[in-house]
């Protein structure tokens, strides 16, 4: 028998490590249920009897590649027929591909974009409207601050999160008038797998420092309980990020591939 804080319930994607993994500990320690998706089963399963046993609420764990252009579909199909009614989606799955855009494979592009993009946009549009319904609901979106500006070396990439921006950004305008809020979290360089599959760990940009995942979770988390529309964790990544406004693209353009760029 489980003993709960509260019975809301939160969907959080890419929960196997990382960013992801924090927050389903953040989410566990406030008594939520989760419902824990990545493409790891036996991870998945090893996470929620850790969380069960440290913090005694319940798991629920659907392994799904999301790369996989009907995953986000079947994800939101089974926990429909589990009866389960989702309170906060956390939509923080995603990678990248480092490389002139003339080298990199497509195949992992389309991935990319399949689950930076797409797979994110359905869980929202699949999950949005009972939120709306029952009047109550959060979402958060991971964005990047690679969504301020375009990015040499990573191009499809930095245009993924700039989607995510600004589609989290629309819709939490639209939703103004209800008790549903979406929040973008707008993370620099953060020391999780993301740069070991993307190749990025010898870039200038993660040779000069990355946040911790539970740090940047935090401030997510923070965020979206106080129903704030956006959040960049960390001073220099608000800096960097607000500081591109004022700076010619063709500067910016400059500066981005070099941070990017291996040295």
């Amino acid at each position: 028998m489980f003993l709960l804080i509260n019975n809301k319930i939160v969907l959080i994607t890419g929960a196997s490590s990382g960013i992801g993994l924090e927050f389903a500990d953040l989410f566990a320690k406030d008594g939520y249920h989760l419902v824990l998706t990545a493409r790891n089963q036996m991870k998945l399963d090893e996470i929620a009897g850790q969380m069960s046993k440290k913090y005694g609420v319940p798991v629920t764990v659907i392994a799904k590649d999301l790369s996989r252009p009907d995953a986000a579909e079947e994800l939101t199909a089974e926990i429909i027929a589990k009866g389960i009614e989702i309170d906060v989606l956390i939509n923080n799955a995603g990678f990248a591909a480092y490389g002139p855009f003339n080298e990199t494979s497509w195949k992992d592009e389309k991935d990319m974009i399949q689950v930076n993009i797409t797979a994110l946009t359905t869980l929202t549009k699949q999950l949005l409207p009972g939120m709306i319904k029952r009047n109550r609901g959060k979402i958060l979106n991971v964005a990047s601050t690679a969504a301020f500006q375009p990015g040499p070396l990573m191009a499809v990439y930095y245009a993924t999160k700039a989607y995510v921006l600004s589609f989290s950004e629309a819709i939490n305008y639209e939703l103004r008038h209800t008790d549903v809020s979406v929040t973008a979290l707008c993370p620099g360089a953060t020391a999780t797998n993301f740069e070991k599959r993307a190749s990025l760990e010898s870039s200038r940009l993660f040779q000069s420092g990355a946040m911790d995942a539970g740090d940047v979770a935090q401030s997510g988390y923070k965020a979206l309980m106080s129903n704030e529309a956006l959040v960049i964790p960390g001073f220099k990544n608000k800096a960097l990020a607000n500081i591109v406004r004022f700076l010619p693209r063709k500067t910016i353009l400059k500066i981005v591939h070099y941070v990017q760029d291996k040295k």
